[in-house]
């Protein structure tokens, strides 16, 4: 790892994977499945799910970065060369240019929001919130504009470096999310029945599980802790040998768990002091929420303030997913990290576009049921970010020497042996099982 660059502290370190991790996963997707997986019980699965397969993930991936001081590609083919598994970070590569196609349109939608917000162009507009959203995503050049704007801003930051772009941007979103957030909590918490939202959030009521939801719960464990297709490898692999990756991993595990916890705090006492659905789906954000923020003393400011806590945690997140790309072509072909940068941020752009349009002209494009952007994130979120989780769940134990991955466990950690060994077990038997079992009952259920 001589002469490459690594994040500048811990702090550092922690706060651009909790962005990495606390996403459109977090505040975007996660409240609407929660809503329609029946509240409580969905909410303590995906604790469970987070706690006993994301968390050993997550150190997985931290421990294949940090020992190979590789990107996702080069890290799996300098550990285990002659394994038909070093192509493992190929498949994280290709899964985070899928999932930034569509997170990107999603993050362009923000982009739009907020320039509306700004300008006092949502509460009081003409148009019905659901004729709003939807005039937005299905106009071409709001959509692509938006688009190119978060993908710009991405490049911007990456294009800076690990110290300079990511870790900086990091450590002034990050704490600002979180103190947003608390703000949103308190107002949401004092609005008049907010305590039935709370009760539906936290209260657990088993009787609406279904094996559909048991998926959704664990690729949002996947999903919102940004495991399974090697960014974490990716972020890792710039972490100094003198940090605890046991401690580092719980620490980013606990936050993404309180920002969802948050998140549902924020969100469904408001939904339900107004007698709105919780299971209004993936427009919840953008078409109920205004009508929540419009019935508010100060709600114009407060929906700009959640605006842009969503864009924080939204581009936070993606910075992850374009990095492990640009990564990928900066170490193994040694080129220009701002030249490869705006070539990738391009090529991506243009990979966006058809999930972009995929409401508006692309919208007779159906495949299975699904238009372009659908069928992007069914593929993205239920088939190759399980695969992708359950091939590093093999991965780390049968094709690297248990003494090997002990060493990089212990490193920098005051954490006991016995700590390694029921970590290396879960990892050997109940991931593994578990994503497995889930992840074919899952399609079997879904497709």
């Amino acid at each position: 790892m001589a002469g490459k660059e690594q994040w500048s502290s811990k702090i550092g370190f922690i706060l651009a994977s909790a962005g990495a991790a606390i996403g459109l996963g977090a505040i975007w997707k996660f409240p609407y499945v929660v809503g329609q997986s029946g509240g409580g019980a969905f909410f303590l699965l995906f604790v469970v799910f987070t706690m006993l397969i994301g968390l050993p993930m997550l150190i997985a991936e931290y421990i294949i970065g940090r020992g190979s001081g590789k990107e996702a590609v080069g890290a799996y083919r300098k550990l285990a060369p002659s394994s038909w598994m070093k192509q493992t970070g190929v498949l994280g590569v290709i899964g985070c240019a899928l999932l930034l196609s569509f997170y990107a349109v999603v993050g362009g939608w923000i982009i739009v929001y907020v320039a509306l917000g700004i300008f006092n162009q949502i509460i009081g507009n003409p148009m019905a919130y659901d004729a709003l959203f939807g005039y937005i995503i299905t106009t071409p050049w709001i959509t692509i504009l938006g688009l190119f704007v978060f993908m710009l801003l991405n490049v911007i930051v990456i294009a800076a470096g690990i110290q300079k772009g990511i870790e900086k941007a990091s450590k002034l979103l990050m704490p600002l999310l979180f103190l947003f957030f608390i703000i949103l909590v308190i107002r949401s918490l004092t609005l008049p029945n907010a305590m039935e939202g709370v009760k539906f959030f936290l209260a657990p009521n088993f009787s609406n599980i279904t094996w559909e939801a048991v998926l959704f719960a664990l690729g949002q464990s996947f999903f919102s802790l940004a495991v399974g297709f090697s960014c974490m490898v990716t972020y890792s692999s710039f972490l100094s040998k003198k940090e605890s990756i046991p401690n580092a991993a719980t620490t980013v595990v606990v936050l993404n768990i309180l920002v969802s916890f948050l998140a549902g705090l924020a969100i469904f006492p408001a939904v339900f002091s107004f007698n709105i659905e919780p299971d209004a789906g993936p427009g919840l954000l953008f078409m109920i929420l205004p009508t929540v923020f419009e019935q508010i003393p100060f709600g114009t400011g407060f929906l700009l303030l959640f605006l842009l806590l969503f864009l924080f945690a939204t581009i936070t997140s993606s910075f992850s997913m374009l990095e492990i790309i640009v990564s990928a072509f900066v170490e193994n072909r040694q080129t220009s990290r701002k030249k490869t940068t705006y070539a990738v941020g391009a090529v991506m752009f243009i990979l966006a576009l058809p999930s972009a349009l995929s409401n508006g002209v692309l919208k007779d494009i159906i495949l299975f049921n699904r238009n372009i952007f659908d069928l992007t994130d069914f593929v993205v979120s239920n088939v190759l970010l399980p695969l992708g989780a359950l091939l590093i769940a093999i991965f780390i134990c049968w094709a690297i020497p248990k003494q090997q991955i002990k060493s990089e466990f212990l490193l920098g950690s005051k954490v006991s042996p016995q700590t390694f060994e029921l970590w290396y077990r879960l990892m050997q038997y109940l991931v593994p099982i578990v994503i497995g079992v889930v992840f074919i009952l899952g399609l079997i259920k879904t497709t």
